[in-house]
């Protein structure tokens, strides 16, 4: 066989080295969610709290309007800057991923009962992504766990 043909059946291309053909996709994967954890982050950093944490007119009149006032917007502007920054953190991504998931469905839930803006779906595509990134970083939890316990 020369080297440019390619074996007939997948089994035979598997069974000299079984590991060499899953390393481009286990390492493009793990670059895809790395490039979607930093995407993420900077979303939230900077699209979803500094509006809430400089007091932008359109964040103040939403929060007005759910009767939370300025307290409650600087909270969840502060919430949404910490999990954004903690989605970077590559030992608190997993847990940032499940926190920011629970503030989307509070945000959905706000959004459907109080708000009735053109928004409603955003929180639901969000935790999507943040769904995934809790699930394939799920190993990281035991690493925090372990640290914590090791500190205490």
């Amino acid at each position: 066989m020369s080297d440019t043909t390619v074996p007939a059946t997948p089994a035979a291309s598997t069974s000299a080295d079984p590991s060499r053909s899953r390393v481009p996709r286990a390492r493009g994967a793990r670059i895809t969610l790395g490039a979607l954890q930093i995407v993420l982050g900077l979303f939230y950093v900077f699209a979803s709290a500094l509006p809430k944490l400089i007091a932008h007119p359109s964040a103040a009149e939403s929060f007005d309007k759910l009767g939370w006032g300025s307290t409650g917007m600087y909270l969840i502007g502060t919430l949404e800057l910490a999990g954004g920054v903690a989605l970077l953190i590559p030992l608190l991504s997993s847990v940032a991923a499940v926190a920011l998931s629970a503030l989307m469905v509070g945000a959905f839930i706000v959004n459907i009962t109080v708000l009735h803006g053109p928004y409603v779906a955003t929180p639901l595509i969000l935790i999507l992504p943040l769904a995934l990134i809790a699930w394939a970083r799920r190993s990281h939890n035991a690493e925090l766990v372990r640290l914590v316990r090791r500190r205490a």
